[in-house]
């Protein structure tokens, strides 16, 4: 063998796969506010100067394996509108947590400063926008992060898969990421399916768009469907509605893809959005910009194929570095707002909130890469006893409500971005799969040295009870 096809064949095993021999020193703790004794979400933790990184959870609690090449680095923990921490990594002590305290700056004393800058928050939104070719990355890159995509209904996870993904973007930043884009499934952790799905509804949607016939579910007869074809037509909905590449290379990647066709902060922004500015915080010791988002004068729409989802009104919040107009953070959702939409959304998901995300950077050579992304839908799970009218007792006890409501979380976290062009190169050469609903096997050595997003109390309760459940199906 050549030693450029040796050369090559290692830097993809350690792309794809990892290295699995990095000494590596844990670190732990809970992140809580001094005032409140409250536990602190998403605050970041990572290691100065490097990409290495996590968030906390919903406790404020978090575990980080850094290299022990780097144990005399700085490790720092932030979160918007409180003073950073900071300490050596091996001056860190994991038995005590960790106090930050308020950090607000004054909203008068900014405004003043110069005339040239941007006052309102639409101005400032326009001007952050009008900056993107300068803070987003300029080089294509790769980004190694992890994954959880979990379903429950309001009782119980009915669907999880964690897994270890790469990500490759090219930069093209003008042109959208629709075909700039490539997501790759490196291995897989955890992947348990126990939904009672009512397959009718998917495998009628299947045919509508794959074979052109328009059936209705309440027509179909499942007895006469094979359940091969059943369950092909599941899994293609399945990627439809939750796969990687629709998060992100959809309208939802709301900055990567100002630039596509019609995009949510695209040229017509402010028609459907109205931006306020609230308030200047401090992030690590940088003021940053807090901006309301409101709705415009049109409702917002994803133009999904064979959805309606449109009709909506854009809400949640931006956060925008002052001294560079980079964007840090945008918590967003899209809540139903025509009547279309709101007849819609109540009668298929019980609820009026149809997309929630929330998006952050973190900035590595003076560019901001993508962070941790969390987005949440409804799904309708069409299963059990649907009544159009009254109903009588025995007919109600057939109708249980929280089998027909489901939601959808996927949360990535991004821990690794690799400029190395020759590396990039390489992978490219591979085969890429996005499916993250493929069974693999599980490697225990590669997820023991590997950055994962560490469960609240509650979804650890849930996940251990899906585990129980899924060793009892499958006896």
């Amino acid at each position: 063998m050549k030693l450029t096809q040796i050369k090559s064949s290692v830097i993809i095993i350690f792309l794809l796969v990892g290295s699995f021999a990095v000494a590596q020193t844990e670190i732990k703790s809970k992140v809580t506010d001094f005032m409140s004794m409250l536990p602190i979400e998403n605050a970041s933790v990572y290691v100065q100067n490097t990409t290495i990184g996590t968030i906390t959870n919903a406790d404020g609690k978090f575990v980080l394996l850094v290299p022990k090449a780097l144990e005399k680095d700085t490790i720092i923990i932030s979160s918007i509108g409180f003073k950073s921490y900071k300490t050596t990594i091996d001056q860190f002590d994991n038995s005590l947590d960790i106090l930050l305290e308020e950090d607000i700056a004054s909203l008068d004393e900014i405004l003043i400063v110069a005339e040239n800058r941007p006052k309102t928050g639409n101005d400032i939104v326009i001007r952050a926008l009008e900056r993107l070719e300068n803070n987003l990355p300029e080089q294509p890159y790769l980004q190694k992060g992890f994954l959880r995509h979990k379903e429950r209904n309001k009782k119980q996870f009915k669907w999880l898969v964690e897994s270890a993904i790469t990500l490759y973007d090219d930069s093209s930043y003008v042109t959208g990421g629709a075909d700039n884009l490539k997501i790759n499934v490196d291995q897989v952790r955890k992947s348990y399916d126990l939904r009672d799905v009512d397959s009718l509804f998917s495998y009628s949607t299947y045919l509508k768009y794959n074979a052109n016939v328009n059936l209705k579910p309440k027509n179909l007869r499942r007895d006469t469907i094979a359940k091969s074809s059943l369950i092909k037509s599941i899994k293609w909905n399945d990627t439809r509605v939750n796969g990687l590449e629709n998060l992100f290379k959809g309208k939802l990647n709301l900055v990567r893809n100002s630039k596509s066709p019609k995009a949510l902060l695209g040229d017509d922004v402010l028609k459907t959005h109205q931006f306020k500015l609230d308030t200047i915080l401090v992030d690590n010791e940088r003021k940053i910009y807090k901006i309301k988002i409101d709705k415009g004068e049109n409702f917002a729409g994803l133009n999904t194929e064979g959805i309606y989802n449109e009709g909506y009104i854009a809400e949640g919040w931006i956060y925008i570095y002052w001294d560079n107009f980079s964007i840090k953070k945008i918590e967003y959702q899209l809540r139903a707002g025509s009547d279309a939409q709101k007849n819609r959304s109540k009668t298929l998901f019980d609820t009026q909130i149809n997309h929630k995300l929330v998006i952050s950077y973190m900035e590595y050579q003076d560019k901001m890469y993508p962070n941790y992304i969390y987005y949440e839908t409804p799904k309708l799970v069409n299963v059990g006893y649907k009544p159009t009218g009254k109903i009588n007792k025995e007919e109600e006890a057939l109708f249980n409500k929280e089998e027909r409501f489901y939601y959808t979380v996927q949360e990535i976290l991004f821990t690794e971005i690799i400029q190395d062009p020759e590396v990039i190169e390489a992978a490219l050469q591979q085969d890429w799969d996005p499916d993250i609903f493929s069974v693999k096997p599980y490697n225990k050595l590669f997820w023991d040295n590997y950055n994962t997003l560490l469960e609240s109390e509650e979804d650890e309760k849930l996940i251990k009870d899906l585990t129980k459940r899924s060793s009892l199906f499958k006896q």
